[in-house]
């Protein structure tokens, strides 16, 4: 493959996509079909389907540090390990390993039992542009019933219960439809179960840590072939991009979503379906 600054420059771009997307409400799968499947195809400037492949793996790795860093004080908690700035009572209840093992069971089992079927059957356009729509539905939902129900929501994810924990990773399978959105899905469940928005984006983020992580190695480790001396610019240039923007997305996202709700999110869903069906069908 020949080497010059618009392949790098591409690569920049589908990082940013990820960073962008990847944990706001909005599929990352959606933006990337409409970005890269439909106008860079990356297969093409990076030589075959594998090696774009690859590279997407790599760029989502970017993603998953941003959320590493930014939530690192929860991670040493889960870890054992005192953060920083902790200064909790030892009697607070506190957010555990046990909760995000709790939340990922269930897509993780449905995700073993149905991988092929998925990537057989979930990965047309039309099904992702159907699951834009249909994800867009349970977000608006989801704020409809939080508004009327008139609870008190919980406020932080440091008091989510087992019960809860286990109702989110049910929504999280309904993520396994590419175009539903992951974030957009277990967001939904948390506050229809009485957490705030904001509770439970920080849930969702934590959750898809050990879950996004565990695919991306499984999927690195039959692709090392891959990683060329004349390619690795490119990987580095992707990851450095879906990392910066990932943690410019994931703080922006945390400061808004107790404010602005779900429904702005639902709404840019079904206006960019809407837009895509209408381009290309």
């Amino acid at each position: 493959m020949d080497w010059d600054l618009f392949s790098l420059f591409k690569s920049i771009l589908l990082g940013f996509v990820e960073g962008m997307t990847e944990f706001a409400p909005v599929s990352s799968t959606g933006h990337m079909i409409v970005v890269d499947d439909l106008w860079l195809q990356s297969k093409l400037f990076f030589g075959s389907e594998e090696v774009a492949n690859t590279f997407k793996v790599v760029i989502q790795l970017g993603s998953i540090l941003a959320v590493v860093i930014l939530f690192r004080e929860k991670f040493y908690q889960l870890l054992g390990l005192r953060g920083r700035h902790s200064g909790a009572p030892a009697d607070t209840p506190k957010l555990n390993l046990l909760h995000v093992l709790i939340g990922l069971l269930p897509a993780a089992i449905l995700g073993l039992l149905f991988n092929d079927y998925i990537d057989e059957h979930l990965f047309s356009l039309r099904t992702v542009l159907a699951a834009l729509v249909i994800g867009a539905i349970l977000m608006i939902a989801a704020d409809i019933v939080n508004r009327k129900s008139g609870r008190q929501m919980i406020d932080t994810v440091d008091k989510i219960t087992y019960g809860r924990a286990l109702y989110m990773g049910l929504f999280q399978c309904v993520s396994l439809w590419p175009g539903f959105s992951r974030s957009g899905a277990t967001i939904s469940g948390g506050v229809l179960v009485g957490m705030s928005h904001r509770a439970a984006a920080d849930f969702t983020f934590i959750m898809a840590v050990p879950i996004m992580l565990g695919a991306s190695l499984v999927s690195l480790r039959h692709s090392w072939q891959y990683f060329s001396p004349e390619l690795l610019p490119y990987f580095i240039a992707g990851f450095i991009s879906a990392f910066v923007f990932a943690a410019i997305s994931i703080r922006f996202f945390l400061k808004l979503i107790n404010r602005i709700k779900l429904i702005p999110f639902a709404i840019y869903r079904i206006v960019l379906a809407a837009v895509i069906y209408l381009v290309w069908f």
